[in-house]
């Protein structure tokens, strides 16, 4: 069982040695070793708990594609479509969310891509132009076709929200590189299906969930409100904040144990220390005006942009959302959504591998791509596909991934999944594995047994890394 190490046990004693000279050193005295203790702390706990064995990469950067993209329109072509349409084989007779009709076939023209020659969709060629670094799963599938349970099975390995995050996994696991920002950020406009849960650290210690900023609106003040404090000095602020922990430290010693006080305790102390950074990293128009051209500026452009000064300041896990109520979700006009879809995300992801490794992060930040579920090769009201959890496809790049890679497959329509499958399981074990840690070993004892990302299976995808 692997058990982060808990930077408060020296804490309760150097309070216990502060508390019993209280009268000889005053006020002054408390606040100033209270001080030069926690800066030592920071100091001592700001990478975390070691890896399992030497990691590939340092961090990740989630995009996630709300509402499951369709993979026969992005990175698994199916010619087989075109010379079925309207037809419903046997193959294809699988039971969906919805009724379905016939086979649709896709309207983009796939172009072999890279030195690798993997075919990419029409509609995104600048992502195209980075297929020799990443690694293309056409294999995925998961257990359930809605959003809501497929949602948490993606984000946190379980049908139900009641799990902790991937997130959280993986800054329990290995800790944060910045104490002045969180360990993990949530970059999303809104709040989706199932909400807090997807990023929630259920019952890890709550100090691992995740931090949510509504990018909606993409101003620093909007994002972080209240965070600038106009009354107070950060000094006098500094002063206030180590005499209410103090305080709040001796409440919780005759509340052992009480994790959701420890919390409001640790996010007080992560607050004050998020106006040092946190403005400054979110405040993407200190970019030169080239970079934020080559992003370009839509909501998820910018949020793109963002998840690169986080991933370079230290932040361990960034998810970005696109969208918070499934855009990828195209039951009907799928043609014309699709296409859409596919120009919005082209550059700015594009233009994050180029911006990873120019500034020498591609190689310890790992990249992944996907939705929930992907779609159905059939029509459902005529022009729409609907959800298809049987087989889908979801790429990663950078952070030790074999680029140039295809693995696994679906079958001829693309419906389900039949070559070198990799569950939801696999794919997390897999980014675990990259970043150091053993899924099997990375567990937390609750309720009477020893819980994990991947529950009781998941296997190392070892053929797409390199």
């Amino acid at each position: 069982m692997f058990n982060a190490p808990s930077p408060d046990i020296s804490r309760r004693q150097v309070l216990s040695r502060i508390g019993s000279g209280f009268g000889m050193l005053g006020l002054a005295g408390l606040l100033q070793n209270e001080l030069l203790a926690q800066t030592a702390r920071a100091a001592a706990t700001a990478i975390g708990p070691a890896p399992h064995f030497p990691a590939k990469a340092k961090r990740v950067i989630v995009l996630f594609m709300s509402g499951g993209p369709s993979q026969v329109d992005t990175f698994d072509p199916k010619p087989m479509l075109k010379k079925y349409t309207g037809q419903r084989p046997e193959s294809a007779n699988i039971r969906t969310a919805s009724p379905t009709t016939g086979l649709m076939p896709s309207e983009v023209k796939f172009i072999p891509s890279g030195r690798s020659g993997i075919p990419v969709a029409d509609t995104m060629p600048k992502i195209a132009s980075h297929i020799d670094d990443m690694a293309i799963i056409r294999s995925m599938h998961t257990d359930f076709p809605n959003h809501a349970p497929a949602l948490c099975m993606m984000n946190l390995g379980t049908l139900t929200p009641t799990r902790p995050s991937m997130g959280s996994w993986t800054t329990y696991g290995l800790g944060s590189e910045n104490q002045n920002l969180p360990g993990f950020v949530v970059l999303c406009p809104g709040k989706p299906v199932v909400g807090p849960k997807l990023w929630g650290s259920a019952f890890l210690p709550g100090r691992f969930q995740g931090t949510h900023i509504n990018n909606t609106k993409p101003q620093p003040e909007t994002m972080l409100p209240n965070l600038k404090n106009d009354v107070l000095s950060t000094d006098e602020q500094r002063q206030q904040l180590d005499l209410i922990n103090r305080l709040n430290r001796q409440h919780l010693a005759t509340h052992p144990g009480d994790d959701a006080l420890e919390t409001r305790i640790r996010s007080l102390e992560l607050a004050y220390r998020m106006q040092m950074e946190a403005l400054d990293t979110f405040d993407i128009a200190h970019e030169p005006e080239a970079v934020r051209e080559a992003y370009g500026k839509s909501n998820f452009s910018q949020a793109c942009l963002m998840a690169r000064r986080l991933s370079e300041k230290g932040v361990r896990f960034v998810q970005v959302y696109y969208g918070d109520r499934q855009p990828w979700d195209t039951h009907g006009n799928h043609n014309a959504s699709n296409a859409r879809l596919c120009k919005d995300i082209d550059q700015p992801i594009a233009a994050l591998l180029t911006d990873l490794k120019q500034r020498g992060l591609f190689e310890e930040t790992l990249v992944v791509w996907g939705g929930e579920f992907g779609r159905t090769p059939t029509t459902q009201s005529g022009d729409g596909r609907d959800h298809n959890p049987f087989g889908f496809t979801m790429w990663m790049a950078g952070g030790g991934i074999k680029g140039g890679t295809v693995y696994g497959a679906t079958d001829e329509f693309g419906f389900r999944a039949i070559e070198n499958k990799v569950h939801v399981h696999d794919l997390h074990a897999t980014m675990l594995h990259l970043l150091g840690l053993n899924h099997e070993q990375l567990t937390y004892h609750y309720s009477g047994r020893n819980f994990r990302l991947t529950d009781v299976s998941g296997r190392v995808v070892q053929e797409i890394i390199a």
